[in-house]
């Protein structure tokens, strides 16, 4: 059955602007080259979204002659402005952005758990309003926010999870009440860095991959076939509870104390840096562990540094080798603050180990976004469902 024509123009409109958001501004002319339009409709779809306040003259191009071809059009970025929170267990870091996904500020602060959860929602919601007075906003559209910890497939909640702070959970409710009507949407950490890297990072040209996050904690996140997966609970990727050799115990249902988390965590990194003699001044706001990867990683000739990045990637294979067999995802990324920290270096001793274990061919890729991949991830949500909203079709 065709569509009908407001069904039409709605699918152009939206086929317009996100050729504009990726493209960047274009003239009428380039906009019916890039949808195969006819230039009758490309005028008529340009003029509905400058009505609408979506898209604005920015511009002429380089043509001779003047004329509707010759305006370059671009998407109005303060129509909408975002908001995005990258929550830990010790602090929050916060981004503005506007529509086209500018970062207008940025702030970070400690959040003292210790003084009870009430107390800790206040510091943190305090941080985004301060961050978001200074970009010159009233309210953000929308607040994408990264935190650890599952989400509940049915609810998109943050489901109660031991070991995590009850201010995390309390922190949503607040940010909805406070910058209200504001649509506020809480991720999954890591899935939101699988998504920072896909977008911007490594994994840009991967539409199946894993991303293996080395931070503090490590997590893995799953996407397949171009769609991120989260499993039947949310805990898709929940690796640091993964029985591997080498420790001294079996994980628990509320510790993961003894899984994979006791070989590759930041901690554990950081001890077995000591046991090789690798050492590196401390570095403000960067885990101890990813600057004294990063320390060996720049000179991997040192024989102490060779140890410990071998001894390094054995730990990283076990857990990746896990994931591979049963995915097969052809690439993983090796995410977050340590896997950056370690680059190609690391991540081509885990491979060489990969190919020894696995028969499934595996590249092994280093992040290219870091710990700052969660706050990006969170952004780049914040815009797709501003824009989901923005872009629709007016309801009839």
């Amino acid at each position: 059955m065709p569509a009908s024509p407001s069904t039409a123009r709605a699918i152009n409109d939206r086929l317009a602007l996100r050729l504009l958001q990726q493209e960047g501004p274009l003239t009428a002319g380039r906009l019916k080259e890039l949808t195969g339009l006819s230039r009758p409709s490309v005028a008529d779809l340009v003029e509905r979204l400058t009505v609408a306040g979506l898209v604005e003259v920015v511009g002429e191009s380089g043509e001779q002659r003047r004329g509707p071809n010759a305006k370059v059009y671009g998407i109005v970025a303060d129509r909408a402005h975002l908001a995005a929170l990258d929550v830990r267990t010790e602090g929050v870091s916060v981004a503005v952005s506007d529509l086209l996904g500018r970062v207008l500020t940025e702030a970070s602060a400690p959040i003292d758990g210790g003084v009870g959860t009430g107390p800790a929602v206040e510091q943190a919601v305090a941080l985004v309003e301060r961050a978001v007075k200074e970009a010159g906003v009233d309210r953000p559209h929308t607040v994408g926010i990264g935190a650890p910890g599952l989400i509940d497939p049915a609810t998109g909640e943050l489901r109660r999870t031991s070991g995590l702070p009850e201010w995390h959970r309390r922190l949503v409710a607040a940010l909805q009440e406070r910058f209200a009507p504001a649509r506020v949407n809480v991720e999954n950490e890591t899935n939101l860095a699988a998504l920072a890297e896909q977008r911007v990072g490594a994994a840009r040209d991967r539409d199946t991959f894993v991303l293996l996050w080395l931070g503090i904690g490590v997590g893995a996140a799953v996407v397949l076939d171009g769609t991120l997966r989260r499993g039947a609970s949310g805990g898709t990727g929940e690796i640091g509870f993964l029985p591997v050799p080498g420790t001294t115990g079996l994980p628990s249902a509320t510790d993961c104390s003894g899984g994979f988390h006791t070989l590759a965590g930041e901690a554990a990194v950081a001890a077995l840096a000591a046991q090789h003699g690798v050492t590196a001044p401390a570095v403000a706001g960067e885990p101890r562990g990813a600057t004294l990867v990063r320390a060996a990683a720049e000179t991997p000739a040192a024989p102490h540094h060779a140890r410990f990045l071998d001894t390094l990637a054995d730990r990283v294979a076990l857990g990746s080798a896990a994931v591979i067999a049963v995915l097969d995802p052809g690439c993983v990324v090796l995410g977050g603050e340590i896997g950056r920290a370690g680059g190609p270096e690391l991540a081509a001793r885990v491979q060489e180990r990969l190919v020894r274990m696995s028969p499934l061919p595996t590249e092994v890729r280093a992040g290219a976004l870091g710990g700052e991949a969660v706050l990006r991830g969170a952004l780049l949500t914040a815009r797709d469902r501003a824009q989901d909203e923005l872009f629709a079709p007016p309801a009839r």
